[in-house]
Order: C-alpha cells, then structure tokens, then sequence
C-alpha cells in the first residue's frame, strides 16, 4: 500500500465521522479528503511529484495535517520542520533535503524570512493558515484560483515519501529517507501489537513532527479522530481526555513524569484510554508503575529510531500487566519483544549474534528499515553494510525474548577505567519521589578521566534546605544497589533540564556544559 492509502481507509469507511479537530474547530474525513487532493493538485500542476520534498513547518494544527497528507497524496516527498531547532539549524536541513516547497504556520513567519534568505533551493513558501496575506501566497488563496484535476502517481512502494531528521547527536543531523515500503511495515507491526476497542481517538500532544504525528497514519486507517493541542502541558492534557474521550496518547517518558507529578492527575476521568503509549527513552520502572496505578493498565512501549520507524519491539498492555501479575518488575525495564515484522538481534563486535543474556550493540533487520539517508552516499554505504543494521544502542534479550537497552553506545562514562552506562544510574536516580527528571554524565575529573555526575529536576516543593538530606538519600540509594565505581560522585539541581522537540532529556548538552567550564577554566 501507498502511504495515502491508509488514509484513505479510513475516509472512505467514516466519511462523515470527525477526522481533525484543533483550537480553530473540526473537519470530517470527507472534508479532508478533498482538501488533501486539491492540495496534491497544486503541487502536480507545479511539476511536484515523486522525489520533489516539500516541507511542513508548524506546530500542531489541522492545516498542518492536510498539507502533510496532500503532499504524501502527490507523491511528494514530506519533510517535517521542528518548529523548536532555530532558523540556521532549519536552513541547514531544508538545504540538505532540498525542499523545492515549504507550507508554513503563520506564528513561524519570522523564521520563513530567514528560510526565504537563506535557502535558495525553496522555489515557494505558502501560508497555509490565513485566508489573505500581502507578504506570502496563501494555501486558500491558490486553491482557489485552481481548477486543475488530479492524477495519482505511478505506484512504486520503493519510493521515498517522507524523511525525518535524525537528533544530530554527533554533528548536524542526516535526513533518514523511508519509502513506503518502510511505511507499510511499521504500520503492520503498530496494528499486530496495539489494539483498539472502536474507532479511536488520538490526542496529538507531542510534536506531529515527530513520534506523535507517525502514529496518526495507522490510526487514521481506523477512522481515528485526531485531536490536536499545541504543547504537551499536563493540564491541557487531563482536560482533553476527559472532555473528548481520548482512547490513545503518545507521550515520551519526560512528559508522563510531569503529568503523573501534576496536583490534579487523579482529579479528571480518564477512564476512556485504551493505549498510552511512551518511546523514545527508558522509563523509570517505579514512575511507571504509579503511572499504571492512576491511569490504569493501558500503557504500550515501542522501541525505534529514525533509521528503523518506532515499532522494532513492543512491550504490549498484556506485557505490562502480566508483569505486575507475576511480580517480574524487571521485565517494565525492558522494551519488550521484536515486533511481528523486524528481526532485532544483539551483536559483538564481529557481528556475531549473541545468545540470550549476553550484552551486546542491538541490530535489527527487515522492511522496517529506511531506504537510505538522502544526499548522504557515504553515511548511507557505512550504516547499510552487513545483513544486520546497528543501532547503536547496548542491550540484551533476556530467556523469554524481551529486549533490554542499557544505553547509547556513545553515552558511556569510563572512569577509572570502568565503564559505566548512565541509564542504569539514572533508573536509581528517578526511583526516589522528589526527583522529577534527570540526566547522568561523565564530567572531567583530572585523576579519573570522567566522574560519574547527575543532574537533577526536582518536583515542586522538593529544594531548598531539605536538599543536603535529599542528595545524601540518592548517593546512599545508588551506592547500595550500584557500588561506590557506578554511583555518583556529585549531584547537581537544575531548575529545568535541556530537551528536545519531543521532551526527550539531551544528555549531550548536560555534558556539553561541564566540559565547556573545563575548557574555561584552562
């Protein structure tokens, strides 16, 4: 199937039911069927086709949607632009995918004029959220000086249809290019691993530009109605699953700890989720389970990454609450089983396959995997070579199949010699109650190379004179359960940790800052 196709499931079995809803109102899938083939329309009669990208740079909207599904639509190829990288940063990206067009939010104006400046591969940027503008075309003004018909591309699930920036941990980031071929078997394993009671209804609090707005294609299939907020703040959360009946929800591990930490968590009915879903980092299994004891045993984990889409492994509902039955805590620490339609393995450095429990780099093959990283020979030749694709996370599959990551290759502290793999730190860490979020890193350390550091994110009400005693309970915790080697030889509270778009913790940038005062100081 082609992308657009699962779309178009689910607009032609619930024409009338609800497809978009946002701040500015609601649209059926009827409507947005014919909204998205006129905008395919447009890019066509600009001879924008397979291969053409065409990016979308707003935070979540409706309007957002429909250019991103009219572009899919077309054949073109979409980017999505991260509203929170700054303007160089966007420029960058858009020059190394090559946008031939751009539609744009208008609160994202300022930063388009310095696109406009800076990027001359962008033949037009079209304002798709206001009827009239002096300054840009308007998406509504176009289309209604078009007349044009449209006609489908030429099927090829080899194509590449859309690409995602990959965190650019080590330089600036490489566009991962998935065809729909990619598409397809990321959508088979979602569906084989999480299910649905009815048509569902999605609340896109994360960035669509990210996991969130991924998860939309197989849900639209369902004649899922897709709610959208503009910032994952735990408020605005609670009321919308109470007040719309959301039945599925993607967040990251950072934005369930400040949502189960917000005072009025037990206070709204949440009683209509199906599926909580949370990715892109480990959870803390004690954050998790107090996370289940108040929304109830809905919670589903997908591993991925932008080279192998969000659903390499699944740690399903039946996983969590199976878990909890048997009194195997340890298995919430996992990411679960490999998906129906991904092969994951565990790697030395040879490339031979280890057996179970033994620690190794995690691999993963199949269809799930992107085509290639566009305009990037060189990077794609290296990470394609060999039957298994590397990811470059440490893990192991225990006796019963379930897969464990212990931490980015690259994240690893040594110290004295010893290597240390910060996540199995930071799982102590985040287990106390006062403790919001945090991040573990090498800071330099003239005798051992690197000290083992932790920065934290305090719940309100968790500082001040109480924070001698509260630090002396988190070295004491993980002195116990680590050793003196692994624990912490200094604690920092910051008042607000560095994320990503997706509220992921940046370790990098932790890290960035003690080695920056270092350098200073020399």
């Amino acid at each position: 199937m082609h992308v657009i196709d699962f779309f178009d499931r689910g607009a032609t079995a619930f024409p009338r039911r609800t497809c978009l809803s946002d701040r500015d109102g609601t649209s059926t899938f009827a409507e947005v069927h014919e909204r998205t083939v006129q905008i395919a329309a447009l890019l066509q009669s600009r001879k924008a086709g397979p291969g053409t990208a065409v990016g979308v740079l707003s935070g979540n909207a409706s309007g957002a949607f429909e250019c991103m599904l009219g572009t899919i639509r077309a054949g073109c190829v979409w980017a999505p632009l991260n509203v929170r990288a700054t303007a160089s940063e966007l420029a960058h990206y858009v020059t190394l995918v090559q946008c031939r067009y751009v539609f744009f939010q208008g609160e994202m104006e300022p930063v388009v004029s310095y696109l406009r400046a800076h990027c001359p591969c962008v033949s037009e940027f079209i304002l798709f959220d206001r009827a009239e503008d002096d300054s840009w075309p308007t998406l509504d003004r176009l289309l209604g000086d078009f007349l044009s018909p449209f006609a489908p591309p030429a099927a090829d699930l080899d194509a590449i249809i859309s690409v995602f920036g990959t965190g650019g941990t080590t330089g600036l980031p490489k566009a991962a290019a998935w065809s729909h071929r990619t598409w397809n078997a990321m959508v088979a394993n979602f569906a084989s691993g999480i299910h649905h009671e009815g048509p569902p209804v999605h609340l896109v609090a994360a960035p669509m530009t990210h996991a969130a707005g991924v998860i939309s294609i197989p849900l639209m299939a369902l004649g899922a109605t897709t709610v959208l907020i503009d910032r994952p703040a735990p408020e605005l959360i609670l009321e919308k699953i109470s007040s719309e009946r959301v039945t599925t929800l993607f967040l990251p591990p950072t934005a369930i700890y400040s949502l189960i930490a917000h005072p009025d968590v037990r206070k709204h009915n949440t009683s209509s989720l199906q599926n909580f879903i949370y990715a892109a980092a480990p959870m803390s299994v004690d954050k998790l389970k107090e996370a289940i004891e108040i929304f109830g045993p809905v919670f589903v984990q997908t591993y991925g990454q932008a080279e192998a889409p969000m659903t390499c492994t699944i740690l399903t509902r039946e996983d969590h609450s199976d878990a909890l039955r048997l009194g195997l805590d340890h298995r919430l620490g996992s990411c679960g089983r490999p998906a129906l339609f991904t092969g994951v393995a565990v790697l030395d450095d040879d490339d031979n396959i280890l057996e179970r429990g033994k620690t190794g780099e995690i691999a993963v093959r199949g269809d799930l995997l992107m085509r290639e990283y566009l305009h990037d020979a060189d990077a794609t030749a290296t990470i394609t070579a060999g039957r298994w694709r590397r990811t470059g996370d440490v893990g192991h599959v225990d006796e019963d199949g379930f897969v464990y990551i212990t931490d980015r290759k690259r994240d690893m502290i040594i110290s004295g010699g010893f290597k240390i793999y910060p996540a199995e730190v930071e799982r102590i860490i985040l287990s106390h109650p006062s403790v919001l979020d945090c991040a573990v890193v090498g800071a330099p350390h003239e005798k051992w190379g690197e000290a083992v550091t932790a920065v934290v994110e305090l719940r309100d009400g968790c500082g001040g004179e109480a924070q001698a005693e509260l630090f002396k309970e988190i070295l004491e915790a993980c002195r116990d359960r680590l050793g003196s080697v692994k624990a912490p030889k200094a604690i920092h509270e910051w008042p607000e940790l560095p994320r990503s778009a997706v509220g992921k913790v940046l370790r990098r940038e932790v890290r960035t800052r003690f080695w920056a005062s270092r350098s200073k100081s020399i």
